[in-house]
């Protein structure tokens, strides 16, 4: 069976080694492989409208230099860069993180909220949410006010992640929330256990959506 291919459209390669281990639980022996690439190209991290907009063409040829040694693609960025574009070059499958969280958190609760990295990211998922027809659904969204780099800080990030979360929960009414970055993988499991309502992981979101089609096709 032909891998399931999940790129990270930044060059930070502690990312992709995040976002392999978010889906390790995932691989199955008889089913597709699930490979893990970086754009080495990209910036450090999609923290801007200009480096979303940077990332369509290379995402893209990546889509097209992949089509006939894949099964589905997963864009590992949470603002979903190139999406509609590679759907259009592609005759495989092609999963966005964003999309495919919030479709698994509205299955999982009433209304989500996000934890996003920057302030500057948050007018970008909004317009992304109202695109998709979702806003009814969305409790909000609030940064943790650190980088894609400055994720690595385990005990400052996880910190500020739980402080975000309790907000979402208690002021904003989230019964379900969302990592607003790939970066923030390694965090999903111990946030859930002390926020206690489920945090979903965007990059197993849409792997797992990735590999119901893989088996479909």
């Amino acid at each position: 069976m032909l891998p399931i291919v999940i790129i990270n459209p930044n060059s930070t390669e502690a990312v992709t080694e995040g976002m392999r281990a978010a889906v390790a639980s995932l691989s199955q022996p008889t089913g597709s492989r699930l490979d893990c690439v970086t754009l080495a190209s990209g910036p450090p991290g999609i923290e801007t409208d200009a480096h979303v907009a940077d990332a369509v063409e290379p995402i893209c040829d990546l889509v097209r230099a992949r089509q006939g040694s894949a099964s589905a693609f997963v864009i590992g960025c949470y603002s979903d860069p190139g999406l509609r574009e590679a759907r259009r070059v592609s005759l495989t499958p092609v999963f966005g993180i964003a999309e495919s969280a919030m479709l698994s958190a509205m299955a999982r609760g009433n209304r989500f909220g996000v934890i996003s990295i920057l302030d500057q990211s948050i007018p970008r998922h909004e317009r992304y949410v109202k695109e998709l027809g979702f806003e009814g659904r969305s409790a909000g969204d609030r940064a943790i006010g650190l980088g894609v780099t400055e994720l690595a800080d385990e005990e400052r990030t996880f910190d500020r992640m739980l402080e975000v979360a309790a907000l979402l929960r208690d002021e904003d009414g989230a019964d379900v929330l969302i990592l607003g970055c790939a970066g923030m993988a390694r965090y999903r499991g111990g946030l859930e256990e002390r926020i206690g309502i489920p945090v979903i992981e965007p990059t197993q979101a849409a792997t797992t959506l990735a590999l119901g089609a893989s088996l479909l096709a």
